[in-house]
C-alpha cells in the first residue's frame, strides 16, 4: 500500500475532483456535506462504542471509509481555499505543543 503525505492527497483529490466530479461545489455546500459526513461517523461512534443500539440499517456502516469521507471533505475545502494542510496541521500541532505541553501531564 502506497503511503501518501497531505499534499499528495490533496493533489489526489484536486485530480479526482477534475476528472470525475466536474468542479468543486461551493465552500459553503462543502460546509454542509461535512456537517453530514461528520454526523455519519458520530452515528457509528454512538452504536459501536456508545449507549446507542444499533439499528439493521447500521450494520454495513463502516467508520474507516465514513472518516474518509470527512478528510475527502476537509481536502476540497482547504483545495479551494488555498490552505496547504501539511503545513497547517504542522504549524497547529506546534501550537498545540507550546500551549499544552504540561496541561494534559498534570
Amino acid at each position: 500500500m502506497e503511503e501518501i503525505t497531505m499534499n499528495k492527497a490533496q493533489q489526489m483529490v484536486d485530480n479526482w475532483i477534475k476528472t470525475y466530479g466536474v468542479r468543486y461545489f461551493s465552500e459553503l455546500t462543502n460546509m454542509a456535506i461535512l456537517s453530514e459526513e461528520v454526523g455519519e461517523v458520530a452515528r457509528i461512534i454512538s452504536r459501536k462504542f456508545g449507549e446507542q443500539s444499533e439499528k439493521k440499517s447500521d450494520e454495513n456502516l463502516d467508520l474507516a471509509d465514513e472518516l474518509a469521507d470527512v478528510l475527502f471533505v476537509v481536502i476540497c475545502l482547504a483545495n479551494q481555499t488555498g490552505i496547504d494542510l501539511e503545513k497547517a496541521l504542522i504549524n497547529n500541532i506546534n501550537k498545540k505543543t507550546k500551549r499544552d505541553s504540561n496541561r494534559h501531564l498534570n
